[in-house]
């Protein structure tokens, strides 16, 4: 560890900026570890032999959390935007032409799509993504001789694009409440909980269970939905979770049939059933919990759980609004999801978690008010606080989520981070007061300048090392499905 390191081993960063305890310094070093911890925050005049790196017109930022993905779905960008039959288009009619995606992609191709996906996280300050995995098998339902196959694809396309991954693998059962089975859905279902509890033990094995700061690849457990996960099955997976304390990532509540078919099957809504089955705790996050009502927050906020919000694509498919504000009027953390990858730019989810609800209270600065959840030690003024919570989604609660050691620059901590230019039109004339608000509201993704995780540099000037190939071979792949 650090004590037995030497100064002419660490790496000092020495940018114009850097953004810690909730305000942006001036005159600090983020000195890093040869592992790629974070040793120390330091004055610049008391470093001694340090290898210093100098990055001029910078601010440095800690890396963004992508709490929730689906990276394969990389592929139906731009191809769903136009209507598919005479009735009303809604997610339900999305997801037949995402299940025409999803079975027809090889290792490979889940590979490629998952790279280019990762590789537009990074470019955009990202450094640790939460997958929601639930392509298990060969597209007519047989499964491969290895079970985690498709998997290991994803990890090993978040490996060469140098991000860190929570593989949280999907358990899905069944199409649905009294629904038969669909044979596009043949990919995903794994009908026995042993059987899934048998194949995530053999990843768990496979990639680890830990999440210490070197740690570049981890497993959680995901029930897919009430919908897809009896609760029988349900309650075994979680138990499993509990006993050996992986993180749980569900869908709840995305769409108001969803909630109806759950309270016909069981009499209760999903986050009732899984709160009065004592299936929520400080380890559970609730993938968009949208349709929520008021009255059921409370009792969902003392069980420990949090919430991911993924408002570009929440937006997209016509989801609803999340009710940011009731979840942090009852200290609900939020973190923030990429999803179906409409757009992968984890800003712009952060100021639409406020400016949905803008729209929808006819209202201005809906979550700058009495309530706090920081969980950064925030110290930042009246003029960056809105900016400052809405930072803490995209960054701690999303290291939270998925369990990565990540999201703030501080000791002990993995030394991910993002630059800004500072000279970026998009945030030109921003003091040091308002330089986060100019960030969280209206940064160019051009900006986005340099990113670094454990302490190696993945982009330099706004530019990885193997891009180039990635999207040449993505582009080849879409040619393949789309013509």
């Amino acid at each position: 560890m650090m004590a037995n390191n030497t100064n002419d081993s660490l790496i000092a960063w020495l940018p114009d900026l850097i953004f810690t305890a909730g305000r942006f310094e001036t005159g600090l070093a983020l000195v890093c570890d040869p592992s790629g911890i974070i040793a120390r925050l330091a004055r610049v005049d008391e470093l001694k032999d340090e290898k210093r790196i100098r990055l001029s017109n910078r601010a440095i930022l800690p890396g963004m959390v992508n709490a929730h993905s689906h990276a394969f779905q990389r592929v139906l960008r731009g191809r769903t935007e136009h209507r598919t039959s005479n009735q009303q288009d809604s997610f339900w009619t999305w997801r037949e032409m995402m299940y025409s995606a999803a079975t027809r992609l090889t290792p490979e191709d889940i590979y490629d799509a998952s790279r280019l996906a990762f590789l537009e996280m990074v470019l955009n300050g990202i450094t640790a993504v939460g997958e929601f995995h639930y392509l298990h098998h060969a597209p007519d339902g047989t499964p491969y001789d290895d079970s985690n196959l498709l998997a290991k694809e994803v990890v090993r396309a978040a490996g060469d694009v140098g991000l860190r991954i929570a593989l949280l693998r999907v358990a899905y059962a069944r199409s649905g409440f009294q629904s038969e089975p669909n044979p596009r859905q043949s990919r995903f279902i794994e009908k026995d909980p042993a059987i899934y509890l048998r194949n995530l033990e053999s990843l768990i094995s496979d990639l680890g269970r830990t999440t210490a700061p070197l740690s570049t690849a981890w497993v959680g457990v995901a029930p897919h939905s009430i919908r897809a996960v009896p609760l029988d099955h349900l309650c075994e997976v979680i138990t499993y979770a509990k006993q050996h304390d992986l993180k749980v990532h569900m869908h709840v509540a995305e769409q108001p049939a969803e909630v109806s078919a759950c309270v016909e099957e069981y009499g209760r809504t999903p986050i009732s059933l899984l709160e009065t089955e004592g299936l929520l705790s400080e380890r559970f996050t609730a993938v968009h919990a949208i349709h929520v009502t008021p009255k059921a927050i409370p009792s969902f906020a003392k069980t420990g759980a949090m919430v991911c919000a993924c408002p570009t694509t929440e937006r997209n498919l016509g989801d609803g609004v999340v009710p940011a504000d009731e979840y942090f009027k009852h200290h609900v953390p939020i973190c923030l999801g990429t999803d179906s990858h409409a757009q992968i730019d984890l800003l712009e989810d952060a100021r639409e978690l406020e400016y949905h609800l803008r729209l929808q209270k006819l209202e201005r600065v809906v979550l700058d008010n009495q309530f706090q959840v920081s969980s950064s030690k925030s110290q930042v003024g009246e003029p960056g606080r809105l900016a400052g919570r809405l930072f803490d989604c995209a960054t701690t609660s999303g290291a939270r989520s998925i369990g990565s050691p990540c999201g703030i620059l501080e000791p002990g901590k993995a030394a991910d981070f993002f630059t800004i230019d500072l000279d970026d039109p998009s945030i030109a004339g921003a003091s040091t007061d308002d330089l986060l608000s100019s960030i969280v509201f209206s940064l160019s993704r051009a900006a986005v300048r340099e990113v670094v995780v454990g302490g190696k540099p993945i982009v330099s000037e706004g530019q990885h090392l193997i891009q180039e190939e990635v999207v040449e071979r993505f582009d080849n792949l879409q040619k393949k499905l789309w013509g």
